[in-house]
């Protein structure tokens, strides 16, 4: 039985590793699967998805802007013709199950796929649903989330809670500590505390750690901060020299931070909230207010209703950020259960959860053609 498979969705990492990890995973079941994936013309998944070894066919789909604008103009015909293009993709195709991870191009395909009574999953990587999955989620076979409280949302019986595929090697930390406290120097009878803000960096969380820093070198407080690439010279001039304190523009090795680090501040977005959960670190979130419709601050309070988070306002973490810092890491007692509880919403098998989805929806309508 030779399964088809449409992969949709894209324009951030958010999105595409984890349908990157969806696809090897199903292909690791199913060597003889064959996988599609259909993303967004000028978006990064055109790129980053051949380098993963998998075609992939773009959709003229943009976006609508918050803010009055003339490519606002341009959202009518760029739906319709992607549409009119997903309809010739699932015909030209014939795909036994449509997976959507969300961004720009997953709801074209999605919807034309539903048209066509193939059976589609949707892999929520969020703890609050965007309009697009919304909207398709009432017709979804299966709905793979990565939060509690998502029946908010969808219809209960088709939600699986399955967690967000995240990198494995940050599922045995405790073998690398020993490794971590080398790599950077760090005394292993001292606390560590990693900040970070993704690859490009967080300005809020630069500014916050610029303020208050010295306040954690002071207690003895041995500290990571990531700036991002944007923001490293700038603070390295004024910082990169400060015994105990590591700055760096990116980190590549992230296990053996995860490692050694009693507290890690980040911000709020899905796939970094996931490896939290994995890595069972008690963790401070930031959340973005730069993202459509504040989904990092709904996926921070999913964690914190869990009691398994700690939540700074972006507006409040200048005045506040490093102060919460060091209480929380004079205090044994909350430190230990933000780990238990974070460590409760980790997901390790999460990438073979969804393609095991997959794959069954994809078996019943291949038998139901055949």
């Amino acid at each position: 039985m030779k399964l088809k498979v449409i992969i949709s969705g894209g324009g951030t990492g958010g999105h595409i590793y984890p349908a990157i990890a969806i696809a090897n995973a199903i292909k690791e079941q199913r060597p003889e699967t064959d996988i599609l994936f259909v993303g967004a013309e000028g978006r990064m998944e055109m790129e980053k998805v051949p380098e993963s070894g998998y075609e992939i066919i773009g959709l003229p789909i943009a976006g609508i802007q918050r803010k009055l604008t003339l490519k606002n103009l341009s959202f009518p015909f760029k739906l319709i013709n992607s549409l009119w293009k997903a309809s010739n993709i699932i015909h030209d195709f014939k795909p036994n199950v449509v997976v959507g991870v969300g961004g720009y191009a997953s709801g074209p395909i999605m919807w034309r796929g539903q048209s066509s009574k193939i059976p589609t999953v949707i892999q929520e990587q969020n703890g609050y649903a965007g309009l697009t999955n919304k909207i398709l989620g009432g017709r979804a076979e299966k709905i793979c989330v990565a939060y509690p409280g998502m029946e908010y949302y969808f219809p209960k019986d088709v939600i699986s809670f399955t967690g967000n595929p995240v990198r494995q090697d940050i599922v045995e930390l405790e073998s690398k500590k020993e490794e971590g406290y080398k790599e950077w120097n760090f005394d292993p009878n001292k606390k560590v505390a990693f900040v970070f803000g993704g690859s490009l960096g967080a300005l809020t969380l630069n500014e916050s750690m610029a303020k208050g820093v010295q306040k954690l070198l002071d207690e003895g407080i041995q500290v990571i901060w990531q700036t991002g690439k944007y923001y490293y010279e700038k603070y390295h001039s004024e910082f990169g020299k400060k015994e105990d304190l590591h700055l760096v523009s990116f980190i590549k090795n992230m296990a053996n931070v995860y490692a050694i680090s009693d507290i890690v501040v980040a911000r709020a977005g899905a796939l970094s909230i996931s490896e939290l959960c994995l890595a069972g670190k008690p963790s401070i979130l930031v959340p973005s207010p730069n993202v459509a419709e504040d989904h990092q601050t709904k996926n921070a309070t999913a964690l914190v209703n869990e009691n398994a988070a700690v939540l700074v306002k972006d507006t409040e973490a200048r005045e506040k950020l490093v102060d919460e810092m060091l209480s929380l890491m004079k205090d044994e007692e909350k430190l230990q259960s933000l780990s238990t509880a974070i460590h409760g919403l980790g997901k390790p098998n999460a990438a073979n959860d969804i393609a095991n989805t997959v794959i069954e929806a994809a078996e019943r309508h291949y038998k139901r053609m055949n």
